[in-house]
C-alpha cells in the first residue's frame, strides 16, 4: 500500500524571490508537485527541482480560473498517490487567499498538510511606498480589507464602510483597484474626510513597482488617469503623508536570479 503524501500551503511572499523564508525554499525544494496561484513570480519556481510538476492554478478577478473545488480534489488525490505537494500562494496562504478553506478540506479528507507562512504584500507595499503603517503621534491601529467580498445588503455595507471610515485605523486594503470608485464613495458617503491620504502601491517588491499618492476625494480619478492596474495594495490614513517623497523614490525592489543570491535552485 502507497504511504500518503503530504500538502504543504506555502507561501511565496510579495514577489521578490529573496523574500522568500527559508522554510518555503526549503519545501519548494522536495516538492513533486507545485500547484502555483497566478500572482506567484515564476522566479521563485527556480527552487522547484526539475522532477517536479508544476500546475498553474491561478486566481484573477473577472478572468478565466481553475474552480476550487478543483484545486481541492487535486491535493486529495495527488497526497493520497503519494506525492509531495506544494500549493504555493502569493503573500501568505492565510490573508484573503483561500487558505484557510483548502487546510480545512485536506484535514477533512485525513491529509497530512502544514502552513509555510510568508511575507505579506500589505508590509511590502508599506515599505515600498517609504511609509509605516502605524505612527505613535497619528495611527495606533492597522485593519487589512479585501475590497471583493460575497454580495450583501445594501444596509450590511453601509454599515461596514461605516465601521471602516470611523476606525481610526490606517486601512490596508486589498483588491480595490478594479473596484475603486465604490471604495472610494462608500468611505466618503461614510464621513471620511476628502483629503485623507491615500497611495496606491502596484506590483510591490517587483522591478515595475510604482506607488501613486492623492487624497481620498482625488483616488478614483487618480486609478483612472494613471492606469493603475492588479496587483495593488492600498493604504489609506494620515500615515500615508508621512514618507520623505525623495526617500520613498530611493525604495527600489530588484532581484537577482537564485543562483546570484547564493540560493541555488534545486537541481535533483
Amino acid at each position: 500500500m502507497r504511504t500518503p503524501g503530504k500538502v504543504w500551503l506555502v507561501g511565496a511572499g510579495p514577489g521578490d524571490p529573496e523574500l522568500l523564508t527559508l522554510k518555503a525554499v526549503r519545501v519548494l525544494r522536495a516538492a513533486s508537485l507545485v500547484l502555483v496561484d497566478d500572482l506567484v513570480n515564476p522566479a521563485i519556481l527556480d527552487f522547484a527541482p526539475p522532477r517536479a510538476v508544476v500546475r498553474h492554478v491561478g486566481k484573477r478577478g473577472g478572468r478565466v480560473s481553475t474552480k476550487q473545488d478543483a484545486i481541492h480534489r487535486t491535493m486529495v488525490q495527488a497526497a493520497l498517490e503519494g506525492e509531495t505537494v506544494v500549493r504555493l500562494k502569493g503573500g501568505d496562504p492565510l490573508i484573503f487567499g483561500r487558505g484557510h478553506e483548502e487546510l480545512r478540506y485536506l484535514h477533512a479528507h485525513g491529509i497530512e498538510v502544514e502552513v509555510v507562512n510568508g511575507l505579506t504584500a500589505r508590509l511590502a507595499a508599506a515599505t515600498g511606498a517609504g511609509i509605516p503603517l502605524t505612527d505613535r503621534a497619528c495611527c495606533h491601529g492597522v485593519t487589512f480589507v479585501t475590497a471583493r467580498t460575497r454580495a450583501g445588503s445594501a444596509d450590511r455595507e453601509a454599515r461596514d464602510w461605516a465601521a471602516l471610515a470611523g476606525g481610526g485605523t490606517t486601512l490596508v486594503i486589498y483588491m480595490g483597484v478594479a473596484c475603486i470608485e465604490r471604495v472610494a464613495d462608500g468611505l466618503l458617503r461614510a464621513g471620511m474626510a476628502p483629503d485623507m491620504p491615500a497611495v496606491v502601491v502596484v506590483s510591490a517588491t517587483l522591478p515595475q513597482q510604482r506607488s501613486v499618492r492623492c487624497a481620498l476625494s482625488t483616488l478614483n480619478a487618480t486609478v483612472q488617469r494613471e492606469k493603475l492596474r492588479s496587483p495593488a495594495i492600498i493604504i489609506i490614513g494620515p500615515v500615508a503623508a508621512l514618507a520623505d517623497p525623495v526617500r520613498a523614490g530611493e525604495t527600489a525592489f530588484g532581484f537577482l536570479p537564485a543562483t546570484q543570491a547564493g540560493l541555488a535552485p534545486a537541481c535533483v
